[in-house]
């Protein structure tokens, strides 16, 4: 018997992309024109999920005792590598050659997409990097597998839903979003190098009230897609 493969985790740095969603950014369209910025953003806004913020499938998430509520932010990573890395599909007559190059041309650089839990406490401010609400120990979870792009299809049709303790809390339609992802990959190479083992998220998206499906110590989160595997994670109490 075959060792179960380990859960994915990256090799790199994990971007965030806030107001990628047309919903979202139009509900803060008003708030963006006032300072300090004056304007709605022109480039992607990127933050960090730094490495202790990594966990795996099945894994259980701490929240600490002061927090009460985490918000539930589901999105898509594109992983960054180079297509040698993909584990061999089984082909006929270059079938397995044909669909790399296929790939590469719609979004060059990218080996698959993972599915992300991006957990953080509820702010109500983009003015500051945020990562004291977004980088506490294990605060993305990270779906069990990188799944290569031929798999997936057209990544910007995935609908990912939302179940915490198995009740349907959001539908996330990617056919929503202000860059898909090719242009926001073109965007964010554009200014800076995304090196293999990196993931860009494509960002999450919230409800028709500005917020996100909110969970708390001992609910189970399930996020889930065509062509994945359901990510899961529970939240629990942080260890005194």
């Amino acid at each position: 018997m075959n060792p179960s493969p380990p859960h994915f985790l990256p090799d790199g740095t994990v971007y965030g992309t806030l107001l990628n969603f047309k919903h979202e950014l139009a509900l803060w369209a008003a708030r963006a024109a006032e300072p300090p910025y004056k304007a709605p953003p022109q480039a992607p806004v990127l933050f960090i999920k730094t490495a202790n913020t990594f966990s795996p499938q099945g894994a259980a998430i701490p929240v600490p005792a002061r927090v009460a509520e985490v918000d539930v932010g589901a999105s898509v990573g594109l992983v960054i590598g180079n297509f040698e890395e993909i584990e061999p599909h089984p082909s006929v007559d270059g079938a397995e050659y044909a669909i790399k190059i296929e790939s590469t041309a719609r979004l060059p650089g990218v080996v698959g997409c993972v599915l992300l839990n991006d957990l953080s406490i509820p702010h109500d401010s983009y003015y500051r990097p945020p990562v004291k609400f977004k980088c506490l120990d294990g605060f993305l979870g990270l779906g069990p597998r990188c799944v290569p792009l031929a798999e997936l299809g057209d990544v910007n049709a995935l609908k990912l839903e939302v179940r915490i303790n198995g009740a349907l809390r959001q539908t996330v339609d990617f056919a929503g979003l202000v860059r898909d992802a090719s242009a926001l990959l073109a965007d964010v190479n554009a200014f800076m190098t995304l090196r293999p083992g990196d993931v860009l998220m494509l960002g999450s998206d919230c409800g028709p009230d500005g917020n996100r499906p909110r969970a708390r110590v001992g609910d189970r989160i399930e996020i889930s897609a065509p062509g994945f595997e359901p990510l899961v994670n529970t939240l629990a109490g942080e260890p005194a």
